[in-house]
């Protein structure tokens, strides 16, 4: 699977190139819909040609991977229509239609709750109806049809995934654009996590921050690993009072490492086994 991470990580940092290059959210939809159609079908000639060596492989595929693409497909899609349909007219009236699309998107959480909550909670009992092709079982979901389209590269429930992770940021996204609106400065507002200002502060180096924050992505340490990568480092300069600037670029710096690509995190092991040992002394 070391061959999809790479393609994943390398996308969103093409995502994240193109919202820093262009101004225009209607641009950076649009480009960023077709970096996503073109990845997703790299990936879907990748598993045409190796297929999956096992179930927990076609599992992890379809419940880890392929959401993460496809969400971003639909979260751009989504943006460009409620964007280009975006009212011109006073702050409430834009304050209504966001809020209202805020209320669509909770629905759908609503009308998927079970699943919603077997996803949010790393449940895996149901795994293989939900996330392999030849054991989709309709019986656990009625409803849902999509994947007879598309037999090879779909199963009962990874759109669904993609669906909760896309309208999750299409949520945030709605609510930073509604405090924008509603801030009286008409400055765009930061979303802070914290009731009151962090008294933590990074001390080591910005680069040794990127690369617990994405370890702990790539964990699935923080919502069983479908947490986005800019929400965690928005989260971490908040808590850490620091301004992490190009994460992703530093990312690939890390990456390109040759030798001890998780310098910080071997250090970081060094350090508590040391504790530990003096401690048992």
């Amino acid at each position: 699977m070391n061959v999809f991470n790479r393609i994943v990580t390398n996308f969103e940092a093409s995502l994240n190139t193109i919202e820093t290059d262009n101004g225009d959210v209607l641009i950076i939809a649009e480009k960023n819909i077709k970096e996503a159609k073109e990845v997703l079908n790299k990936v879907r000639l990748l598993i045409d040609k190796r297929g999956f060596k096992s179930f927990e492989e076609e599992i992890y595929f379809f419940k880890q991977i392929k959401p993460k693409i496809y969400s971003k497909l639909i979260y751009y899609l989504k943006l460009f229509t409620i964007e280009s349909k975006r009212p011109r007219s006073s702050k409430k009236t834009q304050v209504k239609y966001f809020n209202s699309h805020i209320d669509k998107l909770q629905t759908y959480f609503n009308d998927n709750l079970e699943f919603y909550h077997y996803y949010r909670r790393g449940s895996t009992i149901f795994d293989r109806q939900y996330f392999t092709r030849k054991n989709s079982d309709l019986r656990l979901h009625p409803d849902t049809f999509h994947f007879l389209s598309d037999e090879q590269f779909s199963t009962s429930h990874d759109s669904t995934v993609a669906m909760i992770l896309a309208y999750d940021m299409l949520i945030v996204y709605l609510k930073k654009e509604i405090d924008k609106l509603e801030n009286k400065n008409n400055m765009e507002a930061t979303v802070n996590p914290f009731q009151k200002q962090s008294r933590l502060f990074w001390t080591a180096n910005k680069t040794d921050l990127i690369e617990l924050i994405y370890a702990l992505q790539s964990s699935g340490a923080i919502n069983s690993g479908t947490a986005d990568i800019k929400e965690m480092a928005m989260a971490c300069e908040q808590l850490f009072n620091i301004d992490l600037g190009d994460y992703y670029r530093t990312y690939l710096e890390i990456r390109s490492r040759k030798t001890n690509q998780t310098k910080f995190l071997d250090k970081m092991k060094d350090s508590l086994v040391t504790r530990m040992v003096s401690a048992d002394e």
